[in-house]
């Protein structure tokens, strides 16, 4: 893969060294590290966006929480609209809840019924959480947390993708640190649909002793009708970081798109977008509309009802299962110290 942003070439050099000086000040202990309470794992990329870190902390949430654990996150809540002064954790039954706390947080409430603690500072959001806390086994799932390392983590989980490990840093590319960063990963996830291009040159990057983990990401259509709940001429919309793949896993699942419309990763949909969507259905005479469900939560119900005088308005959900679920909660609790016989 060349660069995304040619142009952006001669500053790939500055950013790099940016990077190389916070290291440098890390290693001479100069930047603060703060700790909390309870123990941290981070859930984090490379990349910019796209990579799937939200199906996967919906997953291991749910995971952790089969095993007794009593789990938060704590996101950053990129992409809202209304930044709080303090710390928050995501309300899920207010109007427009992704203004206040972003799409992914609210999707990660949604989907696991946690306690998802909304702040810039991480540290403050985990402080906040621990007072809440009434169970002594409870952990913190660091949202997009590889690079907040002014935070301290248990474990560093980090996912990679094929596109990641062609793509160049930032801003000619997608890429926010280089691959010598994946030493510093405990565990690396790779989807099993991209094993075979990504295994050997993964393991290269990754340090003695650190895991590779498997996940199957699946869509999840509405029943009775499934992939066809939006007719067989869906236009699908989505505001992802790589749209490209939903469109791809659509078309491999059965849905008959004629149109995929993109807009920026956590855009925040207005009435003229829906119109614009509207319009594009119509020309191509469309028997309804295909999302996500983080598009989704920032949908109006006068979004929903004006879209659906063309059609239904169909939301699929991306779930990440992990190949060997048991070999990853095993590997986390046995870093945390936690044996069965102490859970129970």
């Amino acid at each position: 893969m060349g660069a995304r942003r040619p142009w952006a070439w001669p500053l790939v050099p500055l950013y790099a060294a940016a990077i190389g000086v916070k290291d440098a000040l890390r290693g001479a202990g100069m930047l603060k590290v703060r700790r909390l309470r309870r123990p941290v794992v981070s859930v984090g990329s490379i990349s910019a966006g796209g990579a799937g870190k939200t199906p996967v902390v919906i997953s291991l949430a749910k995971m952790l929480q089969a095993r007794g654990w009593d789990v938060d996150v704590l996101s950053r809540g990129y992409g809202r609209r209304r930044a709080g002064m303090e710390p928050e954790p995501v309300q899920t039954g207010v109007a427009d809840p992704a203004r206040f706390y972003g799409d992914e947080p609210v999707l990660i409430a949604k989907r696991t019924g946690v306690a998802v603690w909304v702040y810039g500072d991480r540290y403050l959001a985990g402080s906040r959480a621990e007072v809440n806390a009434s169970r002594d086994q409870a952990m913190h799932l660091l949202d997009d947390g590889f690079q907040h390392r002014q935070l301290a983590r248990n474990f560093d989980v980090v996912l990679v993708t094929a596109e990641d490990l062609d793509d160049r840093l930032m801003p000619a590319g997608n890429l926010r640190e280089g691959f010598d960063a994946l030493r510093r990963a405990d565990a690396v996830v790779v989807r099993e649909d991209e094993l075979e291009d990504v295994k050997e040159r993964a393991w290269k990057l990754m340090r003695e002793g650190a895991q590779m983990w498997v996940v199957r990401r699946k869509l999840v259509f509405p029943a009775p009708l499934l992939v066809f709940t939006a007719g067989l001429r869906p236009v699908a919309f989505c505001a992802l970081a790589r749209p490209e793949g939903f469109q791809a896993m659509l078309t491999e699942a059965g849905c008959g798109v004629v149109e995929t419309i993109a807009f920026p990763d956590h855009h925040a949909y207005a009435m003229d977008d829906i119109e614009r969507i509207l319009e594009i259905g119509r020309q191509l005479n469309a028997t309804g509309f295909v999302t996500t469900e983080k598009d989704n939560v920032k949908l109006t119900k006068a979004m929903c009802d004006r879209l659906e005088t063309l059609g239904p308005v169909m939301v699929v959900g991306l779930e990440a299962e992990f190949a060997d679920a048991d070999a990853v909660v095993n590997a986390l609790e046995a870093r945390l110290g936690v044996t069965g016989e102490r859970r129970a």
